[in-house]
């Protein structure tokens, strides 16, 4: 019956990839092929502390309040579509996908050396509006394959401005992001996000963290903005 209805659901409205709109063979593959095989995979060495192609000399993150970032593909391509229509189309199967591939490639020491993993708090207005938080998803969903508990522990507070699109001195100017801890943080926090650019949002937040009694902060997100 369930298979009966999955195929009436298909000729009626034929399974497309949330990426690119091509069509896929079953509706729960979010991803066609083509843009499976053009995902920008970040290979090589890496810096550990900014996660950008080593040598990155002077480390972007070199000021910054987390101790450690990783991501497994580079903002571009066919993963910056994949971000944009599971934020700003919800595209939701995608979520899982994303997880996916975050958990199977993550260093061990990454998700060995966290006691808890914190989403990105979203801005409350924005969250409202789509229905969703990304950055809780895809917490969630890592909570699921790796055994971490998810601590929801920040939230944003006063004006919140988008940070896309914004200039990288802009993201990194003082006080432009307002993050705060809601109850006492975990020793060793692993940040989650969707998407890591100029490491001022995982900044504030990190700072958070610490003020609330963190000793060590990482992130870990799908994408890295190079």
């Amino acid at each position: 019956m369930h298979r009966a209805i999955a195929e009436l659901v298909a000729t009626l409205a034929p399974p497309a990839c949330c990426a690119c709109g091509r069509p896929v063979p079953a509706a729960d593959e979010p991803l066609c092929g083509a843009c499976r095989r053009d995902l920008p995979w970040l290979r090589g060495p890496r810096c550990p502390r900014c996660a950008l192609p080593a040598p990155c000399a002077p480390c972007p993150a070199s000021r910054l309040a987390f101790d450690a970032a990783w991501a497994p593909v580079a903002h571009a391509g066919s993963a910056r579509a994949a971000v944009r229509a599971l934020k700003f189309h919800g595209k939701l199967a995608l979520a899982d996908a994303m997880v996916a591939q975050m958990a199977a490639g993550a260093p061990r020491v990454l998700l060995d050396g966290a006691d808890a993993l914190v989403a990105v708090p979203p801005d409350r207005g924005r969250a409202r509006r789509r229905g969703f938080d990304p950055a809780a998803l895809l917490a969630r969903g890592l909570a699921r394959r790796t055994g971490l508990p998810v601590a929801p522990c920040l939230r944003r507070t006063g004006p919140s401005p988008r940070q896309l699109g914004a200039r990288a001195r802009d993201r990194r100017a003082a006080g432009r992001l307002h993050v705060q801890a809601t109850r006492p943080a975990p020793t060793r926090a692993l940040l989650v996000d969707d998407v890591h650019t100029t490491g001022a949002t995982l900044h504030a937040c990190a700072q958070a963290l610490r003020a609330a009694g963190a000793r060590r902060v990482a992130a870990i997100t799908y994408s890295r903005a190079l």
